[in-house]
């Protein structure tokens, strides 16, 4: 188990450690309202998928608490705005598909309590917003298990992004099977993306892989290539933000080129990511809305102008891997293999 956890909620406090700031400071940005936990997600003060959705199911328990004090008793004026405020958390990021499966929970739950007292429904809301966050770091402790056997004893793994705890309520997706085989003895080895343009891997991945103390080095995305095509890439683990019914997956920029190489010189390429991140309703990758972000990130690096004024900047947060270039994908159920339709239909069934 990581010794990282992302966020804490206590006493209508939730507090999440704050990415921007890593790995030079370590510090809490704390949400008292919905509204800050909107901005949260979308100021990428948290993020990775499941990471989001945690945040989100938190964010809901304090909408319910100010709302029950504003209506005092009128439960459609309650709703209303419980509906709202779920809607606003709901578009905060569009692309990670647990914020809008964390969301719907919560409609659901007060749908169910609605006509339940004010102290039956609150702990309703509480008591699935900590269910999201506990089940989300047991779903991380089965995909760290259940990937480990796909890691040969000293592989050199190659990663992309960050992936670890600090995209989880656990120990990870990706980062958590690395974990695991660390954990387990296998001798590993890891390359870690810096990830342009906001470095998660850099100052994320690095940092926790530091932590842990797992042998592992920092390379840019570009070296990535060269390393692949010498043989000295064994695996390549990165997670996801959303995975159509088809297999293919939404991604951190630049896990699509990482999918090209792998297929190109026969090294395994496989997506980790919890049941939760699949949307079974989606058929292929090409419908995913991907996001993308402020020019900024790209112009500028901590506040230093580095791109002429006024370039123009295409800036995706996100692409799609085919599912054709993906040889497993490893989920806290168990690993699908090609077909991935097939997979994940019958994964659909068992957890309907």
């Amino acid at each position: 188990m990581s010794k990282i956890i992302s966020m804490h909620y206590e006493q209508g406090v939730l507090k999440l450690i704050d990415q921007r700031k890593l790995p030079g400071e370590f510090v809490y940005f704390e949400c008292r309202t919905y509204r800050e936990v909107e901005f949260a997600i979308k100021d990428m003060v948290v993020r990775g998928a499941p990471a989001i959705g945690a945040t989100a199911a938190y964010g809901a328990i304090l909408a319910a608490r100010q709302f029950m004090q504003e209506c005092a008793g009128d439960r459609k004026s309650f709703l209303r705005k419980m509906e709202k405020a779920l809607d606003f958390l709901n578009c905060s990021r569009p692309t990670a598909v647990n914020l809008m499966w964390a969301v719907k929970k919560m409609k659901d739950c007060l749908a169910e309590n609605r006509d339940a007292s004010d102290d039956t429904l609150m702990a309703a809301v509480e008591q699935l917003a900590h269910d999201i966050f506990n089940e989300d770091r047991d779903l991380c402790i089965s995909m760290g298990k259940h990937g480990n056997t796909l890691v040969p004893e000293g592989a050199v793994i190659l990663t992309h992004c960050n992936t670890g705890a600090l995209a989880a309520a656990g120990p990870g997706t990706a980062l958590a099977v690395i974990r695991e085989a660390h954990n387990t003895g296998k001798k590993i080895q890891v390359y870690a993306d810096e990830t342009r343009p906001r470095m998660q891997g850099g100052r994320l991945t690095a940092w926790e892989l530091m932590q842990e103390g797992i042998p592992s080095k920092l390379i840019v995305d570009s070296t990535a290539a060269t390393l692949i095509r010498d043989g000295k890439i064994d695996l390549i683990l990165v997670g996801a933000d959303r995975i159509a019914s088809n297999g293919d997956a939404a991604n951190k920029i630049g896990t699509f080129m990482l999918s090209v190489l792998a297929k190109t010189y026969n090294v395994p390429f496989y997506v980790v990511a919890p049941v939760t991140t699949i949307d079974f309703e989606m058929e292929k990758g090409d419908e995913i809305e991907i996001e993308e972000r402020d020019a900024s990130e790209i112009t500028h690096i901590n506040g230093i102008q580095t791109a002429p004024e006024g370039m123009e900047v295409y800036n995706p947060a996100f692409d799609v891997t085919p599912q054709e270039n993906i040889t497993a994908i490893v989920t806290d159920r168990g690993i699908i293999f090609p077909p991935f339709n097939e997979g994940i239909a019958q994964l659909k069934e068992s957890v309907q």
